[in-house]
């Protein structure tokens, strides 16, 4: 407990999350507010367009986690920080967890300011929270943002240096993966399987939610053949292996 204290102190007093966190509730509020404030008979509003900017909000929290680990390692405060916890698994683990929690608050945040937003600017759409795929379009939008954090601070551990590591994450994130579908004959298939999709497929489900919209009218479903609950464990899986071999390596290297 006293680490996941100190890790939260130290977390909290620098600007930095701050100013991520206010980012992604901008970001999320503003696309938000374009989609469902333009929303017609032709494209309607419905519980999975509130969501539609969730991945740039989620963008900017992996910046956020990404920072949060490797500043420590720019300003030399990693070194203090093993010198006094020289067990260096259980302090990146305390660290991990605490910016996974400030994720999931974050990214619960925006989603259901984003919904609650489209409550105000369309009061006669049907954006009630019904069934278990419109929660999970809501709601699930934390948990993503708390995985995906994860991995951020892993690849921040492995890389070391801000720009770099900021710059692995996004372009993957935003690039990498959505280019993988135009690889020849096998693209598709190795489309599925790629984390960040599966991921989508946990927040997105089956499209449930999507009753009465169109295709264009909101974000790309997931082409995971997985099920939302195990869309989730198997993104959970690639989060924690990721950080196992993160904190495996941190071990084994000068700080």
């Amino acid at each position: 407990m006293t680490l996941l204290a100190v890790e939260r102190i130290k977390l909290l007093t620098t600007r930095s999350p701050w100013w991520c966190a206010l980012t992604a509730l901008v970001l999320t509020s503003g696309f938000t507010a374009l989609v469902v404030g333009n929303a017609s008979e032709e494209f309607p509003a419905t519980v999975a367009t509130t969501q539609f900017a969730y991945s740039f909000g989620m963008a900017v929290i992996m910046v956020l986690a990404t920072l949060a680990i490797t500043t420590e390692y720019r300003f030399g405060t990693i070194r203090t920080t093993f010198q006094a916890v020289p067990n260096r698994s259980a302090a990146l683990l305390a660290k991990t967890t605490v910016v996974a929690v400030l994720a999931l608050v974050i990214g619960e945040i925006m989603a259901f300011a984003s919904w609650g937003l489209s409550l105000l600017l369309q009061p006669e759409a049907d954006l009630a929270l019904n069934g278990t795929a419109d929660w999970l379009n809501v709601a699930g939008v934390g948990p993503a943002c708390a995985l995906a954090a994860v991995v951020a601070v892993a690849v921040g551990i492995l890389v070391r240096h801000s720009a770099g590591a900021i710059s692995l994450v996004l372009i993957y994130f935003l690039a990498v993966e959505s280019l993988v579908p135009i690889i020849p004959s096998i693209g598709d298939d190795i489309y599925k399987w790629m984390p960040f999709n599966v991921l989508h497929k946990f927040v997105t489900g089956d499209g449930a939610s999507n009753a009465g919209r169109v295709a264009d009218a909101g974000a790309p479903l997931s082409t995971s053949t997985l099920s939302p609950g195990w869309a989730l464990v198997y993104f959970a899986v690639f989060a924690v292996g990721l950080l196992a071999i993160a904190i495996g390596t941190a071990r084994k290297r000068d700080a």
